[in-house]
């Protein structure tokens, strides 16, 4: 059976000890190879070859709710945009509950807290007293059924699953409270005149604030998402096609491969294609992140979410649906939200046994204060009880990490950096040094024949047609220099029998029947080739930055062509930024040491290695390691994926609309060199926001407890309210959700500088 990735929406989740819960119950199906639950968005996605039934079956047995995206749902930007509306509609719907709520909860509690601090008069003492209060019981009963009824049902349905999480903690520090209240209210002959306080205000206003915590959570929560929805906004809603020879206006779903689509100056572009007809600008900065707007004629390609500026196009669709480059982002955009870091691991081992830690303290602390608390003990023990169970909460705690993850991986989003796995934004923060291939990365990756050296009996043209003929039957970035240079002289291309490539070498092949070699001093030398009439122009050429090759016919040295492959326009400033950010930086290529000194002279590179092997750059990446070096790896992603793979975090610089390519753990859309440096700056700004939010969490919870356990009140004689801690620990949430959100604001150093 296939092994596919699932997402499930979940209901009942409100803390981290609930995500724990439900991963280990979506662990523990058989099939399951990883399920990682986002508190976030509510949301788990699992991997594996389990069915979908029993991963809901799974969740619903451990007492919380679930569901499936609808089939074909996510297939398409429409299906995407459609669920993240649904979201957004139930979130509102969710935000007016609990508003609502909140209201109704404090309305009963306000007056009756102003009631107590202006006349102290809260405790009963005759049955005048008794009758009013007992009305008040009731309706603050009622008001807990009706505000807070969300809290005790998940209590129950936690209880019934033999688990506990925040609803318990809730339901059980305000129902302590009003029942105690109540004995008050029905027994108070019962109780010592010092007990005879009623609590029915705590009940009520912890009630209303915890609702209003979730509420102002929620609102901010629904930030985290802009970057996905800008995203959807990105894609055109019609295309004007061309069938039959009528243009007509359908909408994009409707649009199929191979169709021709017309686009006008203003309007996006509807699906990826390639250019048939008319020249334009195109501006691509909503995908790559920068700002230029690129050239577009016959034959390039053009992506979906892209606007056409200026002339109209006429281009043939390619790529439609799920398979355009802007679903793919959005894709792994969503799916690096809902993928879990490192750090988030302590703070899993620390909520999977917090809830009932919390509960066993809060039991500790009463009978503590019930045998040597002071008159009235059991007001006091109650009263620390219930503190307890509410500051507690652990909210924030499960909330400290996916917030800040979302909004991260969303940022990068508009920046034009596509991150697979949330690890890889934690482990990016971390590089000491950066390995970077020399072509197409640090240089344009677009090289052009710049001398062309003849030796006798042989001519330019005649040297020409055959190089250029060889090379037709390669891949690599040179030899398409040499092909296009040979078809602008008129060169006839001849067929190529018998062609081989050496990785590192060159290539050899037949053209009319003559064996022609094309490569560096090692492939001549295997070949019994002797090329000393030529080495010092090589020499010369290399030192210049430019890449010589010797061609060899029939084993005699022929002539020697140079390709140059210009240096980037910003790699130099990138590389002084990776510098001042305290970045090794390390070059490694297959060019000849020569070249490689002359490029990275002048780019400003220190530690380079030259005639390095596509096979061995990935040892390089490990020996690098093995030096105790975190090690990111830049390339092209095709060539360089085994070092891609090797490093700690592998950027492909440049990848256009092969988005999903998996050998990089970060792939940029755009083709500069400062990608990956805004990379590990956002990464860097993450880490430090999500240790903002633990530490906060941590501190809230660490000494919280205590003080509400009454740990100061030997030397202050004070008791922290139960309402406080109510009010605190919503706060607490909304803290995290806002500190998350502050990283919607990063600014990249260049743009600072």
């Amino acid at each position: 059976m296939t092994t596919r990735e699932t997402e499930l929406t979940l209901t009942g989740l409100h803390c981290a000890s609930c995500v724990a819960k439900v991963e280990k119950a979506l662990s523990s199906v058989a099939g399951v190879t990883a399920a990682n639950v986002n508190l976030a968005d509510r949301t788990a996605l699992v991997a594996g070859t389990a069915a979908t039934q029993e991963l809901i079956i799974a969740v619903e047995a451990a007492g919380y709710g679930a569901g499936m995206v609808a089939d074909g749902l996510t297939s398409t930007l429409a299906g995407a945009d459609q669920q993240l509306e649904q979201q957004a509609v139930e979130d509102r719907r969710r935000y007016r509950y609990l508003l609502t709520h909140t209201a109704i909860a404090l309305g009963l509690g306000l007056p009756l807290m102003i009631w107590g601090m202006v006349t102290g008069e809260m405790e009963v003492n005759n049955t005048q007293e008794q009758l009013a209060w007992g009305m008040v019981g009731i309706l603050t009963g009622l008001v807990l059924l009706f505000s807070g009824g969300h809290y005790f049902s998940g209590a129950w349905n936690a209880l019934k699953h033999g688990s506990a999480n925040m609803d318990t903690l809730v339901a059980l520090g305000t129902g302590s409270a009003w029942l105690f209240s109540m004995v008050v209210v029905l027994f108070p002959d019962g109780l010592p005149a010092s007990a005879r306080h009623v609590y029915f205000e705590a009940s009520a206003m912890i009630i209303g604030l915890i609702n209003l915590g979730h509420a102002l959570e929620l609102r901010a929560r629904g930030k985290t998402s802009e970057a996905v929805k800008r995203l959807l906004g990105l894609q055109a809603k019609t295309a004007r096609v061309v069938r039959d020879g009528q243009e007509q206006d359908i909408p994009v779903e409707q649009v199929v491969k191979g169709d021709t689509i017309r686009v006008r100056p203003g309007e996006k572009i509807p699906v990826d294609g390639r250019v048939l007809e008319g020249n334009s600008f195109v501006d691509e900065s909503m995908l790559t992140g920068e700002p230029m707007a690129v050239g577009k004629t016959v034959g390039d390609g053009v992506t979906a979410g892209t606007l056409n500026k200026q002339g109209t196009l006429l281009f043939s669709a390619e790529k439609v649906g799920s398979e355009t480059a802007l679903a793919q982002i959005i894709a792994l955009v969503k799916k690096a939200q809902s993928t879990k870091m490192p750090i988030a691991r302590l703070a899993d081992r620390i909520s999977a046994v917090f809830v009932p830690g919390v509960i066993l303290i809060a039991l500790i602390a009463a009978v503590v204060w019930y045998l040597v608390g002071p008159e009235p003990k059991i007001a006091h023990m109650l009263v620390v009880t219930t503190t307890v169970l509410i500051i507690a909460c652990p909210c924030a705690l499960g909330l400290a990490t996916p917030m800040s993850v979302m909004v991260g991986v969303g940022k990068a989003a508009e920046l034009g950096i596509l991150i697979r796995q949330g690890d890889a934004l934690q482990k990016a923060s971390k590089l000491t040094t950066l390995v970077l291939d020399k072509t197409g990365t640090i240089t344009e990756g677009k090289p052009a024949v710049t001398r062309l050296v003849v030796e006798e009996p042989h001519t330019e043209m005649a040297l020409l047609t055959l190089t250029a003929s060889l090379e037709q039957a390669s891949e690599h970035p040179l030899a398409e220099a040499i092909v296009e240079h040979g078809k602008a002289q008129q060169c006839e291309l001849m067929p190529v029998s018998d062609f081989q490539a050496v990785a590192g070498h060159g290539v050899s092949g037949r053209v009319e029947q003559r064996l022609v070699l094309l490569g560096n001093d090692k492939l001549m030398a295997g070949n019994g080739v002797d090329t000393a009439a030529l080495t010092t122009v090589a020499e010369q050429l290399a030192q210049q930055g430019q890449t010589p090759m010797f061609v060899a016919v029939d084993g005699q040295l022929a002539g020697l062509i140079a390709v140059s492959d210009p240096i980037r326009s910003d790699s130099q400033s990138a590389i002084k930024r990776l510098h001042q950010l305290g970045v090794r930086v390390v070059m490694l290529t297959g060019d000849n040491q020569l070249t490689a000194t002359a490029v990275a002279r002048q780019v400003g590179i220190d530690e380079f290695y030259g005639d390095v092997l596509p096979t061995d750059k990935a040892q390089h990446v490990k020996q690098l390691q093995q030096q105790g070096q975190t090690v990111g790896m830049a390339g092209d992603g095709i060539n360089d994926a085994p070092a891609l793979a090797q490093a700690d975090v592998g950027f492909a610089i440049g990848t256009g609309t092969d988005v999903a390519i998996e050998s990089a753990d970060v792939a940029l859309m755009g083709a500069s060199l400062h990608g990956v440096l805004d990379a590990i700056e956002l990464s860097k700004a993450t880490l430090d926001n999500i240790r903002q939010n633990l530490l906060g969490a941590f501190i809230y919870n660490t000494l919280g407890i205590p003080v509400a356990a009454g740990v100061l009140f030997p030397w202050t004689g004070m008791l922290l309210n139960p309402v406080i801690a109510g009010g605190a620990m919503a706060l607490s949430s909304v803290t995290v959700v806002t500190n998350a959100n502050r990283l919607r604001l990063f600014k990249r150093s260049i743009d600072s500088a």
